[in-house]
């Protein structure tokens, strides 16, 4: 199956993991929102500003009332579109929170770093390809950066520079997006052996 002859449309989740109400990171992530419905992408965003999400306790998280709802959204993803702000050279508590209530759920999906900095956010990268890599899942092998200073006029509009590395991002969502999850479907419903044999119903 070719990447024209996807059925259904791509679904993408978008994690704003910032709970400031006034953020370059989620100015910067509802752009990239913008880039995929243009193409069709069917964007569904979680807000950490908006959405409540508890603290991740392993006894009660699986209980409480809104993981269901949390969980069919992840669960119906294709990608994962992961933006946090640098902090101490790590992803937010907020971004990690969200990701750490799942695991199952991200094997075989794409995973896409965009990360607001004041230097270049290698680390926090880093810290997302390894959730990724270690629940099973892929990631794209570079990730966007910006800096609200040089990225943006007066933090709220965005500069041409960083428009054009969320087109870039956005491109290869659509690319490897579509084929990672044409793959993976055709993983969980065949009899053949690889991995995603573990996730067979």
């Amino acid at each position: 199956m070719t990447m024209s002859e996807q059925i259904d449309p791509l679904r993408v989740l978008i994690l704003v993991g910032n709970r400031a109400k006034q953020s370059t990171t989620r100015i910067a992530l509802e752009r990239c929102a913008a880039i995929l419905n243009e193409e069709g992408v069917e964007v569904d965003i979680f807000d950490c500003a908006q959405d409540e999400l508890s603290l991740f306790d392993v006894q009660t998280a699986y209980s409480n009332e809104n993981y269901s709802e949390l969980k069919a959204r992840v669960s119906s993803a294709d990608v994962l579109v992961i933006g946090t702000p640098d902090y101490h050279g790590s992803m937010s508590g907020a971004t990690k929170n969200f990701l750490d209530h799942f695991w199952k759920e991200y094997a075989g999906k794409l995973f896409v770093s965009i990360v607001g900095s004041f230097e270049k956010g290698l680390t926090v990268h880093d810290q997302i390809r390894t959730v990724a890599r270690q629940c099973y899942a892929w990631s794209l092998p570079y990730g966007v950066s910006f800096h609200e200073k040089s990225d943006f006029d007066e933090g709220q509009t965005i500069g041409e520079s960083l428009e054009k590395r969320l087109r870039m991002v956005s491109a290869d969502i659509l690319r490897y997006g579509r084929l990672l999850s044409n793959q993976r479907r055709s993983d969980l419903t065949s009899t053949e052996d690889g991995f995603l044999a573990h996730y067979r119903s």
